[in-house]
Parts: C-alpha cells; sequence; structure tokens
C-alpha cells in the first residue's frame, strides 16, 4: 500500500508531543477566574465560540487563545473583569508557552527509522514562532528536510503543499492525530494518511462522519507505523 511513498509528513501536536491537556487545563482555570460570573460549563462554551468566531483573524494557536480568552473574561463579566484578572490571563498564555517539551512515546524511535528512507517534514498549523520554538526545544529538527507551518489544513492547503514538494498524491503520506485535519482531506486528493488518535481532542477537530475509514489507517500508536514502513 505505500511502497510508492517517497515523502512522509508528520503533524506536531498530540502526535510528535504533548500539546491538547495545556488547553485543557488552562481553560479550567479560565473558568475558575470567572466563577463569581458563570458556570464552568457556560465559561467553556462562550469561551470555544469566541475562539471559533476568531480563528479567521488569529489563527490557531497559543496567542489566539488568549485574545479569545481575553475578549470572552470581559464579556462574561459585563466588562467588570480587573486589569490585575486580565494580567492573570495573559500570565496564563506565557506559563503555556514556556511549557516543556514532552516527546510522546516512541517519537525519536520511529523519526530515525524512517528518515534514511523518505523525505521527512513536519506539517502542521498554529503560530509560526511557537511551533518553530517548539521543534527546536524538542530536539527533533536534524530529522525533518523541510518545515511547514499551514494557517489551515484543508483539502487546498495540501494541494498547495505537495505542488511544492514536487510529488504525486500518490507518493505522499501524512501522519497525525486529527482525522479532520491530518486524515480527511488526503483522503478527498487521493493521498494517504494515518490516523494515530490522542486520548484528548480539541471540539473543533471532532468529526462525528468517519466515512472513506478504507481509504486510511489507523493505529494505535506512532510506532506501530514501523510494521509497514
Amino acid at each position: 500500500m505505500y511502497k510508492k511513498i517517497k515523502v512522509i509528513a508528520l503533524d506536531a501536536d498530540d502526535t510528535l508531543w504533548v500539546n491538547e491537556p495545556y488547553f485543557r487545563e488552562v481553560e479550567h482555570q479560565f473558568a475558575e477566574l470567572l466563577s463569581p460570573y458563570e458556570t464552568e460549563n457556560k465559561i467553556n462554551q462562550e469561551l470555544y465560540k469566541k475562539e471559533i468566531d476568531n480563528l479567521e483573524l488569529y489563527g490557531y494557536g497559543v496567542k489566539g487563545f488568549v485574545l479569545s480568552m481575553v475578549e470572552a473574561a470581559i464579556e462574561i463579566s459585563n466588562g467588570k473583569i480587573g486589569a490585575d484578572k486580565i494580567q492573570q490571563i495573559i500570565g496564563f498564555g506565557k506559563e503555556m508557552l514556556n511549557k516543556p517539551i514532552e516527546l510522546l512515546d516512541g517519537v525519536e524511535e520511529v523519526l530515525k527509522t524512517l528518515s534514511p528512507k523518505y523525505k521527512l517534514i513536519l506539517a502542521t498549523k498554529g503560530d509560526l514562532l511557537d511551533q518553530e520554538r517548539k521543534l527546536k526545544k524538542s530536539g527533533l529538527l536534524k530529522y525533518f528536510d523541510h518545515i511547514e507551518v499551514l494557517s489551515d489544513k484543508k483539502h487546498e492547503n495540501y494541494e498547495r503543499l505537495i505542488d511544492f514538494l514536487e510529488v504525486k498524491p500518490s507518493e505522499f503520506l501524512m501522519i497525525g492525530n486529527s482525522l479532520k485535519s491530518d486524515v480527511l482531506p488526503l483522503v478527498t486528493l487521493n493521498s494517504n494518511a494515518i490516523h494515530v488518535p490522542y486520548h484528548t481532542t480539541w471540539i473543533h477537530e471532532k468529526v462525528t462522519d468517519k466515512n472513506d475509514k478504507d481509504s486510511y489507517k489507523t493505529v494505535q500508536s506512532l510506532t506501530d507505523i514501523l510494521s509497514f514502513l
């Protein structure tokens, strides 16, 4: 099935290293901060709506998340939130940006095995500076031939990436934890994808329609791919 593959692209957050649990942790801290004004469930709902509304403006990543928290805090409190609380929210973001990198099990083993056989690229979305910082701190930069930080991961983004790499869709393989971002767009391109589920997924990345599941492979661990690549 993968005999024609020349380029393997890997997602970063929650495929190579831990990311999403930090957002869930801060969401809980944010809800505690806003608890005088609303319930945690309502605060989480309002924050999520604000994040989605702001995606086109801020894109993905911690900085956009912090700006959305600030806006949501002002609205939920009807403008009563104090400057000290806004400073705390900014502090939440700085803590996230300074988190140590926690590699997932087997990541370096997989990259070390694949890098002599294939052209490896990192294909992720998020804030460019933050992703570059995380990659440098991870110690994994040496395994990648190319780094691509995408504004989004839709059909057209992958189409442009594959054209840039000068390979056919059949020669390209994407590996990641999100069906919505890392798998289904490749299926529409008649390309290749492997889904490596992660235990925590942002609700925006969840999909209910898992049709075409015969068009991609799902493994339980990144190391599982070594048995057929």
